[in-house]
């Protein structure tokens, strides 16, 4: 059976060497790199011990160092299943969820027909190019050499010249015997409204060729040298050789160089692409006139896991950074992204390599932008989030990007990273690196200062409580999901004492949408920390833990924890701030007063006798009982009649 042309090249695109190989060896973790495709393993066809077999996935081939064998996807499952050719195919076929083409008599016709076409391509460019150093072209040539590409880049790069004149092109390739209507096909020729021959499709214009992943030629792109020509560059229609949306400039070369280690740039136009190029980022591409599709990025990320969007900078550059983003949230899987790196105002990355040179553009793709941080900018860019209303449109439209992530791992973290922003923006007096927002593992150990310790503040007792107050907050938004976006803010903002307690509110503020919260929550720390949250008796106890399902009733219970948390540790803050200033002053007994004033505090407290209605709003926003307010300004009226007299 003679299959399509290429099918073979669009079946290895899909599939992944490292996951066909995986199923039938154990890979050296040691050795491998599967961040680059870079796998090691013992060999499948000869009894070893050390891993010599190796796979390279970007290139798709494997090599045993020991007994020497070597082949793509195709000969592995080939010599593994001991199968033939076209059953190998039909199998890797099937886990890409590409059909095979039905047994057609005349596929050999086709693609001898492909064959024919792409001999008319190469002779079209064969003409252009002797065309560029023609008397006609002498603009031409002075306009690429004013760009920086000497006779010898011209001719690496196959650079042609389409003359002023209706059908050269035409008229040459028609004394070679080649029909008006082959050209027609390919693009290279347009039918006449006037009765007349075909013309050109390209005229006074340098030509650019484009290839395929084998290097075959399928199309054009040409540059005006008519400033008042109605289209500055111009590409050729979709032929049977040639889809714009499923082709890259370059992306034969890229994808060996990128396959070196290379960093794969993707830049907006030929001339881009070339300048990177002859400045050493030889791993470099383009869209060919459309927006990046996401067939492109298909492409992309074959070839790399972390493509760098080098985009214009400018108004039309940005917008087209923003639809790159729109095409690749969907597509989004773990350790495939984009980075972004935007050009100084009114440069393209060939105006910034002529400026400044390789090594300030090779700055300039290190510190290229993750996508969430444009993502976040898009939404947030000349906004006013000063009400709450302003601030839920804004939560919406944010949500509803996130969204569009169909890989719940990597919408979970992006959600994440969105909050942490988020929260820099509405909280910029607070650093941004909360231990809510510190990651598993990351926060540090709490330290009590030399004034605290001094004071009975740093006394277990006098935390306990707000743990206590902690468990149960936790416990009732668990037990009643219904509530969680209401109070989605409060926990953001909250402190937790507990580093249990931290983690599951991080867990739970990650898992707001899912269909059952307490589940995602346990699946992903285990079952052991909810169940030492929900053990205590004073958590059982609570009326929105024990019967669950009143969302007012368990709002209610959450807004009163809230408030009695915030208000002791707004007491504590203060009663903490005064200590600090006493022990600055030498005087040990205020410290022993304050600690006091702190301890009688706390048995009020543990005796709940405490009435509501006698707090008051403390100098740092928190709510203060009356009396012992009295008291801490009467010690704290001493400390700064002690500083001035000091």
């Amino acid at each position: 059976m003679s299959l399509p042309p290429g099918f073979l090249d669009e079946l290895k695109t899909r599939i992944s060497l490292v996951q066909v190989v995986g199923r039938k060896v154990i890979w050296d973790t040691r050795k491998s790199n599967q961040g680059r495709g870079d796998m090691w393993a013992p060999c499948p066809f000869h009894q070893e011990k050390s891993p010599s077999f190796h796979v390279d996935d970007r290139k798709g081939f494997y090599h045993c160092f020991g007994c020497h064998a070597s082949g793509d996807a195709i000969k592995f499952v080939q010599e593994t299943e001991n199968v033939s050719f076209m059953e190998a195919i039909e199998i890797l076929a099937g886990e890409a969820g590409m059909p095979i083409p039905e047994r057609d008599p005349q596929a050999k016709q086709k693609a001898d027909r492909r064959t024919q076409l792409v001999e008319v391509m190469e002779q079209a460019v064969s003409f252009y190019r002797l065309q560029l150093k023609t008397t006609a072209a002498t603009a031409a040539r002075d306009y690429l050499a004013r760009r920086g590409l000497p006779a010898e880049a011209q001719a690496r790069w196959q650079l042609g010249f389409a003359p002023p004149g209706w059908q050269a092109l035409r008229d040459h390739l028609s004394g070679k015997g080649i029909s008006d209507d082959l050209l027609i096909e390919l693009g290279l020729a347009k039918r006449s409204n006037r009765d007349k021959p075909p013309y050109d499709t390209f005229r006074n214009r340098i030509l650019f060729p484009i290839r395929d992943s084998r290097g075959a030629a399928i199309a054009f792109g040409g540059r005006a040298m008519d400033p008042d020509d109605k289209a500055k560059y111009l590409n050729s229609p979709e032929t049977p050789l040639f889809d714009k949306g499923r082709s890259l400039y370059n992306f034969a070369p890229a994808r060996e160089a990128a396959g070196k280690g290379k960093t794969l740039v993707v830049a907006e136009g030929y001339m881009d692409v070339i300048a990177l190029s002859e400045h050493g980022f030889s791993a470099a591409v383009a869209p060919l006139g459309t927006a990046v599709t996401a067939d492109q990025l298909r492409l992309m990320w074959r070839i790399a896991d972390e493509p760098v969007i080098a985009l214009d900078g400018d108004s039309a550059g940005m917008k087209a950074a923003m639809r790159v983003i729109d095409v690749a949230l969907p597509l989004l899987e773990a350790g495939k992204s984009l980075r972004f790196c935007l050009m100084p105002e009114g440069q393209d990355p060939d105006d910034f390599l002529k400026a400044r040179g390789a090594e300030a553009m090779q700055a300039l793709l290190t510190q290229a932008r993750p996508m969430v941080d444009l993502l976040w900018e898009r939404e947030t860019e000349g906004g006013t989030f000063d009400s709450p209303e302003r601030r839920a449109a804004l939560d919406k439209s944010l949500r509803a990007a996130i969204a569009r992530i169909q890989d719940p791992f990597i919408r979970a973290h992006y959600g994440e990273a969105i909050k942490q922003k988020r929260w820099t923006l509405f909280n910029p007096r607070r650093p941004a690196t909360q231990r809510a927002w510190q990651p598993k593992g990351a926060r540090a150990p709490v330290t009590a200062s030399a004034p605290t310790r001094a004071s009975l503040l740093a006394q277990g007792n006098s935390t306990m409580d707000e743990i206590l107050r902690e468990q149960v907050i936790l416990a009732a938004l668990i037990s009643n999901p219904a509530i969680l976006h209401q109070f989605e803010d409060a926990l953001e903002r909250l402190e937790f004492l507990e580093e249990d307690h931290d983690r599951i509110a991080a867990a739970l503020l990650r898992h707001v949408e899912a269909e059952d919260p307490r589940q995602a929550v346990a699946a992903e720390l285990g079952d052991g920390p909810l169940e030492k949250l929900f053990a205590p008796r004073h958590v059982t106890l609570c009326p929105a833990v024990r019967t669950p399902g009143d969302p007012d009733m368990a709002a209610l219970c959450v807004a009163e924890e809230l408030s009695k948390l915030h208000a002791r540790r707004g007491a504590r803050q203060e009663i903490e701030e005064a200590v600090r200033q006493a022990e600055a002053l030498g005087d040990e007994g205020m410290t022993w007063r304050l600690g006091q004033a702190a301890e009688a505090r706390n048995r009020a407290e543990r005796a709940q006798t405490e009435d509501r209605t006698e707090f008051e709003v403390g100098a740092n926003g928190a709510r203060i009982n009356r009396d012992e307010r009295l008291r801490l300004d009467s010690l704290l009226d001493e400390i700064s009649r002690g500083k001035t007299r000091g």
